[in-house]
C-alpha cells in the first residue's frame, strides 16, 4: 500500500512567502446563531433560565451561556481586532467537549510507520507517549483539562488509481475496530479522517456513520488531498469548499439529532489560503464544534505566520494546530514550538494534534 509523499521543505518555504505577501481581509460574521445575543446583552443571567418558548433555552449547555463565552473570550487571548471570538455562533446542545477541554491528539494510521505516531509505535508505547503529552499540557495551561484521543486515517489518499479511479483507499472497519480498542485503554476519544482523493465527502462520509453514531467517535476532512481537478493527490494542494464542510457537519448534526448524541467535533485542516474556500459561508450548527486546524509543519516562525495568515484571519469557530515530531525539526532551529509558544498564539487552539 502507498501512501501520499510529503511535500519538500521548499513548498513550505514558498508558501511562507506567499504568506507575508497575503492581504488582511477582515473578520466576518459566519452563519451562526446565538453567542452573539449573550454579547449585546452583556453577562445576563437571565438568557440560561430564559422560558420564553425559544429553542435557545431548549439547546442549551449544561453550563450558563455566559459561562460559554467567558470561555471563548479566553481562548481569544486579548484579540483586540473583533475576530475572536466569533460570536455570531449557537451555543452548542449539553454534553460538547469544547471550549471546556483542550483535546490532545496522535495522529496516524496503523498501516503505516510513515503517517504519523499513531502507526509508528506499538499500541502501549504509544499510548504512554501520548499520557506524557497530555500531562504536559495539564500542566502548561492548568485552567483547561487536556484529554486524549487518537486521531486515525479512515479514508487514506493514493498516488495510484486504484480500480475505481478514485485515488483514495478505505481502511477495513476491522482496522477501525482495533483504534477503537486502543482507544478504550485510555478513555480516549477517536477521530476519524477523511482524505477523499478524487472521490468526495457524499460518498465517504456516510460509510462511517456506523462509528460516527458512537459518541466519542468524531470527525477529520483533509482538503490537501481533495482533488477537484486531472492531478492525483501530491501533484497539488487539494481544496474544499463551504459546501464541502457544510456537508460535512449538516451531516454530523443529523447523526446528533437522530440517535440523541453529544456535539461531534468536526476537525479541518488546513495550512495554505485555497484549501478552504468561501469561509464566510461554512454553516455552524448546536450539535458540531468545527476546528480549523493548522497542519502545516516547519520551523517557529513559520509555523505561526501560517496560523495567523490563514487560522487567526479567518475566523470560523474553534482553532487547533499540529506539531510534527519529525518535520518540525528538518529546517533551521531544528525544534519544535513549545507548548508556551503555542498558548501564546491568538487565539489558543483548543485542539492539539501530533504526527
Amino acid at each position: 500500500m502507498k501512501y501520499p509523499m510529503l511535500f519538500a521543505v521548499g513548498l513550505s518555504l514558498m508558501l511562507f512567502l506567499g504568506g507575508c505577501a497575503f492581504e488582511e481581509n477582515g473578520g466576518g460574521a459566519i452563519s451562526g446563531g446565538f453567542v452573539q445575543r449573550l454579547v449585546a446583552e452583556a453577562a445576563d443571567d437571565s438568557i440560561a433560565v430564559d422560558s420564553a418558548g425559544t429553542t435557545v433555552v431548549e439547546q442549551q449547555p449544561a453550563d450558563t451561556g455566559a459561562d460559554y463565552l467567558a470561555k471563548l473570550q479566553s481562548l481569544a487571548n486579548g484579540d483586540t481586532t473583533g475576530r475572536w471570538p466569533v460570536i455570531d455562533q449557537p451555543l452548542p446542545l449539553p454534553g460538547a467537549i469544547l471550549p471546556h477541554k483542550r483535546i490532545v491528539a496522535f495522529y496516524g494510521n496503523l498501516y503505516s510507520t510513515r503517517m504519523g505516531i499513531l502507526g509508528e509505535l506499538p499500541p502501549d508505547e504509544m499510548l504512554a507517549k501520548l499520557d506524557g503529552e497530555v500531562a504536559n499540557w495539564n500542566a502548561a495551561d492548568p485552567a483547561t483539562e487536556a484529554i486524549p484521543a487518537l486521531h486515525y486515517i479512515a479514508v487514506t489518499a493514493q498516488e495510484n488509481a486504484g480500480r475505481d479511479g478514485k485515488y483514495r483507499a478505505r481502511m477495513p472497519f476491522s482496522q477501525i475496530d482495533s483504534v477503537l480498542r486502543i482507544a478504550e485503554k485510555r478513555n480516549a476519544l477517536v477521530f476519524l479522517d477523511i482524505q477523499v482523493g478524487f472521490s468526495n465527502l457524499q460518498a465517504e462520509i456516510p460509510r462511517l456513520d456506523t462509528f460516527l453514531r458512537m459518541p466519542h467517535v468524531h470527525l477529520g476532512i483533509d482538503p490537501e488531498f481533495s482533488m477537484k481537478d486531472d492531478l492525483p493527490p501530491g501533484k497539488r494542494i487539494g481544496h474544499f469548499t463551504a459546501d464541502d464542510i457544510n456537508f460535512a457537519s449538516t451531516h454530523l448534526a443529523g447523526l446528533v439529532q437522530a440517535h440523541n448524541l453529544p456535539p461531534k467535533v468536526l476537525v479541518v485542516h488546513r495550512f495554505t489560503q485555497g484549501m478552504v474556500r468561501d469561509y464566510k459561508q461554512i454553516k455552524l450548527h448546536p450539535e458540531v464544534q468545527l476546528v480549523i486546524d493548522m497542519d502545516g509543519w516547519g520551523a517557529p516562525a513559520l509555523k505561526k505566520n501560517t496560523y495567523h495568515t490563514y487560522v487567526f484571519r479567518e475566523p470560523i469557530q474553534f482553532t487547533g494546530f499540529k506539531f510534527f515530531y519529525k518535520n518540525d525539526l528538518i529546517p533551521p532551529p531544528h525544534r519544535m514550538m513549545t507548548l508556551e509558544e503555542v498558548l501564546a498564539l491568538t487565539p489558543r487552539p483548543i485542539y492539539i494534534q501530533y504526527q
